[in-house]
């Protein structure tokens, strides 16, 4: 029987207008009917996820930030660290080039560069980061740092940053997580490591786990999970991967696929 169920963010639970879809308190009512545990697993801060799901705070699971930050009832259950002085120095690889943009992401918050503070990019980083500081400089910032995230505003990330980063390979994790956004963490760590450790921690077996994704950065869940969904929407790579699949974000697949599991017995 199925007891924890993850589910990624942008493109797969949230629908095209990066809402919560229609019916979402109903299916996590039904969940937790089951004592079935949700857990939002995305590359998103963990501040920005409590915005997200205000007044499931203390009922969720969050993995956060591709799974380098977990929090459960408000408590660190683990977090994986970067080498910070790596971490720095590919944070100015694309510092030269318009249109590309870096986030420091710690643990206390995001922090963006003021010279690179423009309206456009507030608009973007508002979507993930809703603790972020603006600073002259990386260098001197006192927070953990988890995560380097870069951006393009022009969607063509896997082109113009991820050539650049894969120098950083071994000692990091470099992962396309949107046509816009490539994200950098340590080598052990991503999704899929997170899912083993909180399965570890809270004793459940991949046979009682499902979980929900679209995107390159959601490959590792959909294999330490036997009820992998990709949704209709979701990268051919991602589907191949998935035992399952389901509707597409615009058509609320995660609670459809939800309600199927319910359905079939498999909750609870």
């Amino acid at each position: 029987m199925i007891k924890l169920i993850m589910s990624d963010m942008d493109g797969t639970l949230l629908d095209e207008n990066g809402q919560l879809p229609q019916g979402f308190a109903d299916i996590i009512r039904k969940l937790q009917e089951r004592n079935v545990l949700f857990a939002p697993c995305s590359g998103r801060q963990y501040y920005s996820l409590l915005d997200t799901f205000k007044g499931f705070e203390d009922d969720f699971l969050f993995l956060a930030e591709n799974g380098t930050m977990v929090q459960y009832h408000g408590r660190e259950l683990f977090s994986s660290v970067m080498n910070k002085k790596l971490g720095l120095k590919a944070l100015t690889e694309t510092r030269e080039i318009p249109g590309l943009y870096e986030v420091y992401c710690g643990k206390k918050g995001a922090y963006i560069l003021r010279d690179e503070f423009t309206e456009a990019f507030q608009s973007e980083l508002n979507k993930y980061y809703t603790h972020a500081e603006v600073v002259d400089s990386f260098d001197h910032i006192e927070d953990e740092m988890i995560k380097a995230s870069f951006f393009d505003e022009q969607g063509r990330a896997g082109e113009s940053i991820y050539p650049l980063l894969k120098k950083y390979r071994g000692p990091f994790q470099v992962a396309t997580s949107s046509d816009y956004w490539v994200d950098m963490m340590r080598f052990d760590i991503n999704k899929g490591i997170a899912i083993q450790q909180v399965q570890k921690k809270l004793h459940i077996s991949p046979m009682e786990c499902a979980a929900f994704g679209d995107y390159m950065n959601d490959a590792e869940m959909m294999s330490s999970v036997y009820y992998s969904f990709a949704m209709e929407n979701a990268h051919p790579k991602i589907k191949e991967l998935a035992r399952f699949t389901t509707a597409s974000n615009k058509e609320h697949g995660v609670l459809q696929g939800i309600q199927k599991l319910i359905d079939d017995g498999l909750c609870g």
